[in-house]
């Protein structure tokens, strides 16, 4: 499996890290080794100061796909899902002032948490309204919806599929909205679609 990650894809968010708004979606990927174990807890890694939460909606694909029209992206997944895509800030700031890619600030071990609980898309009225949020030590920190997307999910299919072949079980992270922010040892950060918790995890 491969994780296809979108950058600036929140309006908000952009302003707030004072980025330039995109003519397109800005792709990233992130390595299997990536992904935080089941029941572990997220460690800090030495080599930063800065690590931020990100949070954001996840969409699992479910059948092989190159060149996906819009209108027949919703054919390549059945459920949501929740994530944070850890970003070691102070790292990922060094190297976008060099033009060098960020890799090593996004794609680190245990920097992609997948909740381990998936919802069927029939569940909601529409995938492009979709409220989430994530808590840190029981305060909510960032609240988002997919209706505030730049690019909303099936959008990001056809775009995506124009550059990477899809294949059954490839995770997207859509982007993250505005509220990102540092996490310290002993943080608790707990993840919301709508009310019901998807994951929870413990910071080290």
């Amino acid at each position: 499996m491969k994780i296809i990650c979108v950058g600036r894809n929140y309006t908000e968010h952009i302003a707030e890290l004072e980025n330039e708004r995109p003519s397109d979606p800005v792709l990233f990927l992130k390595p299997d080794t990536s992904i935080l174990l089941k029941k572990q807890p997220f460690f800090i890694p030495a080599f930063s100061n800065d690590v931020h939460y990100e949070v954001e909606l996840l969409v699992r694909i479910n059948r092989i796909g190159k060149h996906i029209q819009k209108k027949f992206a919703h054919k390549y997944y059945d459920e949501i899902g929740l994530g944070i895509d850890f970003t070691a800030r102070d790292l990922q700031n060094k190297l976008k002032e060099k033009g060098l890619p960020w890799e090593k600030a996004k794609a680190f071990d245990g920097a992609a948490v997948i909740g381990e609980k998936w919802l069927d898309k029939k569940k909601f009225e529409s995938v492009d309204a979709i409220p989430f949020s994530l808590q840190k030590n029981g305060e909510v920190v960032q609240n988002g919806n997919s209706s505030h997307m730049l690019w909303k999910i099936n959008e990001l299919i056809e775009y995506i599929s124009e550059y990477f072949t899809l294949k059954i079980g490839d995770v997207i992270f859509t982007g993250t909205p505005a509220g990102v922010g540092p996490v310290a040892i002993n943080d608790e950060l707990t993840g919301f679609i709508e009310d019901e918790q998807i994951f929870s995890i413990k910071v080290k």
